[in-house]
């Protein structure tokens, strides 16, 4: 369990803060003068050629902003399925992949001349606090028709900074468990084990096969919070709520027991002992090679660890444990879901009633449904009731389409999203396992939809390494788990503090 959070590795530093407000300030909303700041050779979308479409009205040509990915956004099929259904015509442009952050702040201080852009939630939240970005309020209310039904109340929450919006959220997949422990049956049938149900259970499981199998009983790759275990314990979520405040997990006392329990399996050796070095993919070669017995499975492995299993042993099985039970009888199992991007729309935009019009037109049903899977009978089919994709043509062209999002239909989009999900039969079958064992059992943390909280913006990568280090020093023996308080009064001194004020400020306010 990580704070889930999009903060990135390069903060913006206070300097870079003042300059961009202060150019922001200057501008008023005013035009460019593009000095060398472009990614790209592409003219300004106020000197780019006009479009016909849709409506048949004159449409500017619209120039977005993007995060890096591998392939050309231009060039996509999906891009130029957009340009038909909504006749608008956009130039993308891509953050680079190193340093996309300083490169940001670069086009933001030379007002480039984007009309909207998808950020990640850290960058968003930088810019909005600079006054960079416009606020969209009246904009939604004129031309956001379709955005207003599709998108969520609480999902709003996350845009909005001093009471504006200053960004349209794109949610995620629907709310969804992403891991789960999963175990060889074929050992557990040798060795007349059943699947475990309680931590109680999982350990002389792990014992046994330490004895019996001298193998690795339960390999990881470095994330000291297994999930699975931890919620056992009555750790889930980050922050939770006990006596109608917020507390951070690493406050709660039973964060002490968990750490105990898996010191206790570490120095026992029921845990891999490369654990705090391990990569997922070491982990998950560890399993497939028949090195290790268990594993917390993410769900788009699936394919690969049973073909590489089965290429190695022909006759070895997977179980997927159901999620254990606490000492109360009681499954709880953290959701993830929150906001993935936020579209924004630069202060000095020239085409922002444009840029909303786009947007919006993007969440009208039929073209929403068709950015996200594509055209019935060619790229997906209706088999039971559920969307699945057609090889190769859904993979060839239409791979790329969550790329284009500028927002989701919440209700109907994790529908859609599913049929990626279907290409493989073993991803099929966890996802979908998974999902209907947490079903009745999972939890989101309560800051899952808030805006953005500056002491928690710029504290959370700091103090999760800090969390990710004393706790693999606990669980392996290297730091006594007695030592617990020491760890957790450098945490609250090193903005864990602060973090837990502006938690309670927003939650108090917000209840």
């Amino acid at each position: 369990m990580q704070f889930q959070s999009n903060v990135t590795k390069k903060m913006l530093s206070s300097v870079s803060i003042a300059a961009l407000a202060v150019t922001v300030a200057a501008c008023g909303g005013g035009g460019n003068d593009n000095k060398g700041a472009a990614p790209t050779n592409s003219p300004a979308a106020s000197e780019a050629p006009k479009n016909e479409g849709g409506d048949k009205a004159e449409k500017p040509q619209l120039r977005q902003l993007l995060p890096f990915e591998r392939f050309d956004p231009n060039k996509d099929p999906v891009a130029a399925y957009l340009k038909e259904k909504t006749g608008y015509d956009v130039k993308y442009d891509q953050l680079p992949a190193e340093n996309a952050d300083e490169k940001l702040n670069l086009l933001m201080a030379n007002q480039e001349a984007y009309d909207f852009m998808k950020l990640g939630k850290s960058q968003f939240a930088r810019l909005a606090a600079s006054g960079a970005l416009e606020p969209l309020d009246d904009l939604i209310d004129k031309y956001g028709t379709n955005m207003k039904q599709v998108i969520h109340e609480e999902t709003w929450n996350s845009v909005i900074v001093d009471g504006k919006k200053y960004g349209i959220p794109e949610g995620t997949a629907g709310t969804q468990v992403g891991t789960e422990l999963v175990v060889r049956q074929d050992w557990l049938d040798e060795l007349g084990l059943e699947i475990p149900t309680t931590t109680d259970e999982l350990y002389n499981v792990l014992k046994t096969i330490k004895e019996k199998k001298n193998v690795i009983p339960l390999t990881g790759g470095k994330d000291p919070m297994v999930g699975d275990i931890a919620s056992t314990f009555g750790i889930t979520t980050d922050w939770v709520e006990r006596d109608g405040k917020l507390v951070h997990a690493v406050e709660l006392p039973e964060m002490k027991e968990y750490l105990a329990f898996m010191n206790k399996l570490y120095e026992e050796g029921l845990m891999d002992p490369e654990w705090g070095i391990n990569t997922s993919a070491k982990a998950i070669e560890k399993f497939s090679s028949g090195k290790a017995a268990m594993y917390r499975l993410a769900w788009w492995d699936a394919g690969n660890i049973n073909n590489a299993l089965a290429k190695n042993f022909p006759d070895a099985k997977i179980s997927i444990i159901p999620f254990l039970k606490d000492k109360d009888g009681k499954t709880q199992v953290v959701g993830s879901a929150g906001v993935t991007y936020v579209v924004a729309i630069p202060k000095w935009a020239k085409n922002k009633e444009d840029a909303m019009k786009l947007i919006d037109m993007k969440l009208e049903k039929d073209i929403h449904k068709g950015l996200a899977i594509g055209e019935e009978g060619v790229h997906h089919e209706v088999k039971d009731g559920k969307y699945y994709p057609i090889h190769p043509k859904f993979a060839d062209e239409w791979n790329n389409a969550s790329y284009f999002l500028t927002g989701t239909d919440q209700d109907n989009y994790p529908i859609y999203w599913q049929a990626r999900v279907r290409k493989d039969e073993n991803v099929q079958k966890y996802f979908e396992t998974y999902q209907a064992n947490a079903k009745e059992h999972m939890v989101i943390d309560p800051l899952t939809y808030a805006p953005p909280i500056d002491a928690i913006s710029k504290n959370t990568q700091k103090l999760a390494k800090l969390r990710e280090d004393s706790f693999i020093k606990f669980i392996g023996g290297v730091e006594p788990v007695d030592n617990y308080d020491k760890f957790l009064a450098q945490w609250k001194s090193q903005g864990g503090e602060e973090m837990i004020k502006a938690a309670n400020e927003w939650y108090q306010s917000n209840k």
